[in-house]
């Protein structure tokens, strides 16, 4: 059963959604047997169940509905009544608030019409039959016409398609995920997360195979590395500067796409200083302090017209690529 509330499992699971008391009776499809409840449980598939709060406080009853697990994504955690069902149900609670910028994407591998039960449902119906989110969403509203979700549940689905279905804390898709997850929670953006910041690699003795680092041109200060870099689909080019006055020598032949000149990646721990307490600045070598290039949490636009929010861009013509090779740790220019 999944609840705003929300429960499923390998027997048979419900989500639970809140709401206001409204008496009702269950039939079991397969058991027949009868279980009072407040909303009436929607059977999404086969063991899995889109049901009500008070079902949720009532585990005798799920329990001869054939429920197993009960997961609740709700602001307050439902409170379940002892007695017989209560020992050996399986439930979980996911703290979340019914707004678009709350954060369900982390949880969804946590769990194998209210918005947060609607998301998390349309999660599994994605991960478990590998289904675009369209079709999955299109495939609960076919049996809960009423079932909605708001814009920010929507977006973070979309993103869980592009990682494969799977949260991958690792990838690009993530990370800038999280950051403007951060930006949007820490306005003032002061005591941030450490997680926040990748590892400065002057304090890593060795790099992953095959990574690439990246230095100062000046100094030869290590910088970042390559697994730091937040890769983006280029823009539209020229065009996407349409709304700048463009001198002669800024304007590009017609059909030429503009190359990216810059790399936009993560916070790394020796940025921290020149984050805090403000929007956007330079970002400087901190050896040297030769200029490396900018930050800005509400963005910038790279040079390929894409524009990255937030951005925090280091120039190619700054910084050198060396190439960690796996046998000696050698380095060698990358050309």
């Amino acid at each position: 059963m999944v609840g705003n509330g929300a429960t499923w499992s390998p027997g048979a699971a419900m989500l639970e959604a809140p709401g206001p008391s409204h008496g009702c009776e269950l039939r079991h499809p397969s058991s027949g047997v009868k279980a009072s409840c407040v909303q009436q449980m929607l059977e999404v598939q086969p063991g899995l169940y889109l049901g009500g709060a008070a079902a949720v406080a009532e585990p005798n009853h799920l329990r001869e509905a054939g429920i197993t697990a009960v997961l609740t994504v709700d602001s307050e955690e439902p409170s379940f009544k002892a007695g017989p069902g209560a020992e050996g149900l399986w439930r979980l609670f996911v703290p979340a608030l019914d707004k678009p910028e709350t954060d369900l994407l982390s949880h969804l591998d946590r769990h194998a019409g209210v918005s947060r039960s609607v998301a998390i449902i349309t999660a599994f119906l994605m991960k478990t039959d590998k289904l675009p989110f369209e079709k999955a969403y299109e495939k609960l509203q076919i049996l809960k016409p009423e079932a909605k979700m708001n814009e920010g549940f929507e977006w973070q689905l979309k993103l869980y398609q592009a990682m494969g279905y799977e949260v991958d804390t690792s990838s690009a898709i993530y990370k800038q995920y999280r950051l403007q997850k951060v930006t949007e929670k820490y306005p003032e953006l002061q005591n941030l997360p450490q997680e926040l910041f990748a590892v400065d690699p002057t304090t890593v003795l060795q790099g992953l195979k095959d990574e690439v680092l990246y230095k100062c041109r000046k100094c030869r200060r290590s910088l970042f590395r390559s697994s730091s870099i937040l890769d983006h689909h280029e823009g539209s080019g020229p065009i996407a500067f349409a709304h700048k006055r463009m001198t002669p020598s800024f304007k590009l032949t017609t059909g030429r796409q503009a190359q990216c000149t810059s790399y936009f990646i993560e916070p790394v721990q020796w940025m921290e200083s020149a984050l805090l307490g403000v929007m956007d600045g330079q970002l400087l070598c901190p050896k040297c302090g030769a200029k490396l290039g900018s930050f800005n949490w509400y963005g910038e636009q790279c040079s390929c017209g894409r524009w990255i929010t937030p951005a925090f861009q280091i120039h190619k013509n700054r910084v050198d690529e060396m190439k960690i090779l796996p046998v000696l740790g050698s380095q060698t220019r990358k050309i």
